[in-house]
């Protein structure tokens, strides 16, 4: 076993000696405030110099008590205003207002940074992906695991050979969103906002598109079920989602997820010869459990939670965008999820496999 567990190979994807990224945060929320502004402010090739928010005054206000130089409205935005002082955007609003920023931001020339799911429907998906190509400006979905060091070490191992040929896939995410957010109007309930529903959308999408980063494999086909119980929840289809997607090579996947349950979190990955668990998988300082001819150990990374990993996706996209180098997550890549997820939320519908 020693031979496999060696040291996190953090930053293997550096390419950038210098340089910073000036950006400007759009949608400022909790997330916003207290995860992503820290990690652009602690990243090595980053600094916030706009706050974008629904009102010129809340912005400001912001942009005062945070040491901004910028505080401006979203029509503002729109407008073109202080556009001379970022250089890229971070959408972190509610994903049907995705498409209409990033728009703003293709046709002032700056790289977008969009928080995941990409959109709230495949069509609008599609046409973000088409206007920053025509715009020629960088696009990616903000996919902080692909830059979690335990995440890039298991896809190493995966890689390797530690686990044999990929066989199965077991994800499960799930949180007490009332709980979190006391607000039964909040955006993740309401379809107009989150899209085609809550549960799929903002949580099973992680255990979805880790597996298709780890594996380097695409579902073909889903199966699925959902329901919903709680009076919160009567708009949206998917309290409680569980699919069933089978993926290149015959791999076979099983995606649990609930935004009203017990907090949970994991990812287990299992081949021929090895299994690879995350747990804590989404959420938390991730730990690798590595299992091989009857010897599990588990390797940890103290230091890593959720502000680490978006200083590390921070530092990658500047560093994507100061050398023009190949961006993994972009635009298509999110669009792919965005298939997956509607073929989900089909299948549960019809009750039929949904091919994708």
């Amino acid at each position: 076993m020693k031979e496999w567990i060696g040291s996190y190979n953090e930053r293997d994807w550096q390419t950038a000696a210098g340089g910073t990224v000036r950006y400007a945060l759009l949608g400022l929320g909790w997330w916003t405030i207290d995860l992503a502004l820290p990690a652009v402010q602690n990243s090595d090739l980053g600094e916030v110099t706009t706050f974008v928010s629904s009102s010129s005054d809340k912005a400001e206000r912001l942009a005062n008590e945070n040491g901004v130089d910028h505080g401006i409205s979203y029509d503002e935005f729109h407008e073109g205003k202080a556009s001379d002082a970022y250089d890229a955007v971070y959408i972190g609003t509610p994903n049907a207002f995705h498409l209409e920023y990033a728009e703003t931001a293709a046709e002032l020339g700056k790289a977008v940074l969009c928080e995941k799911p990409m959109e709230s429907t495949v069509e609008r998906a599609r046409e973000m992906v088409d206007t920053c190509e025509d715009g020629d400006v960088p696009l990616m979905i903000a996919y902080r695991m692909q830059t979690d060091p335990a995440v890039r070490r298991a896809k190493e191992l995966i890689e390797d050979g530690f686990i044999g040929e990929p066989v199965s896939v077991y994800g499960s995410n799930s949180q007490p969103l009332l709980e979190m957010t006391p607000d039964a109007d909040q955006w993740r309930l309401d379809p107009e906002l989150s899209g085609y529903g809550t549960s799929v959308m903002d949580l099973g999408i992680y255990s979805i598109n880790t597996t298709r980063f780890l594996l380097g494999r695409e579902p073909q086909a889903v199966q699925s079920q959902m329901s919903s119980h709680a009076e919160a929840f009567e708009d949206v289809p998917d309290e409680r989602s569980g699919a069933l997607l089978a993926l290149e090579d015959g791999v076979k996947m099983v995606t649990t997820d609930s935004q009203n349950a017990h907090k949970d979190t994991q990812l287990k990955l299992t081949g021929t010869d090895g299994q690879i668990e995350l747990r804590p998988a989404f959420h938390g300082k991730a730990k690798l459990c590595l299992s091989r001819d009857e010897t599990t150990v588990t390797v940890e990374h103290e230091s890593f939670d959720a502000e680490d990993e978006m200083r590390e996706e921070f530092d990658y996209f500047a560093d994507r965008v100061l050398t023009d180098a190949e961006i993994v997550p972009d635009g298509r890549h999110g669009l792919q999820d965005m298939r997956i997820i509607r073929a989900v939320h089909e299948a549960a519908e019809s009750g039929d496999v949904v091919e994708l």
